[in-house]
């Protein structure tokens, strides 16, 4: 079996309006997530997540909420097998709404909590998010 490890961020904006807006992101294979990617060698989690979250997004000004690591495991198949994957989340604020997305993405969008809930493909992926409301009310 193959372990990978992957950080990513739940990155919220507040709106004008005063309601936060979570940025996800729609990925080439169809399904909507958030910003994550693989740890490279040497580095620690919480700075794999804010990398990719700027190569992902252009954004390089998150604000990292303390205290908030969830942890996210499933399996996949790939050629050359099964892949048991982790990927730590971290929770960050971003001033602007400004997302430049890289090629590894189709599209992007800032949604409210109920449609962004709606949005994810995955149910690990809406459990996160379910964590992620219940740590910032």
């Amino acid at each position: 079996m193959i372990h990978e490890k992957s950080c990513g961020v739940v990155v919220y904006h507040i709106a004008k309006s005063g309601i936060a807006e979570i940025l996800l992101l729609h990925y080439p294979e169809g399904h909507w997530d958030f910003p994550k990617g693989h740890v490279e060698e040497g580095e620690e989690e919480l700075d794999t997540a804010l990398r990719e979250l700027e190569e992902e997004t252009g954004i390089n000004d998150a604000e990292i909420i303390g205290g908030f690591k969830e942890k996210m495991h499933y399996f996949f198949t790939k050629r050359e097998g099964t892949v048991s994957k982790t990927v730590w989340f971290f929770l960050a604020e971003s001033k602007h709404k400004n997302v430049k997305i890289s090629h590894e993405h189709v599209d992007f969008e800032w949604l409210p909590y109920k449609e962004a809930l709606e949005r994810l493909t995955f149910e690990n992926a809406r459990a996160i998010l379910k964590k992620a409301k219940q740590f910032l009310a």
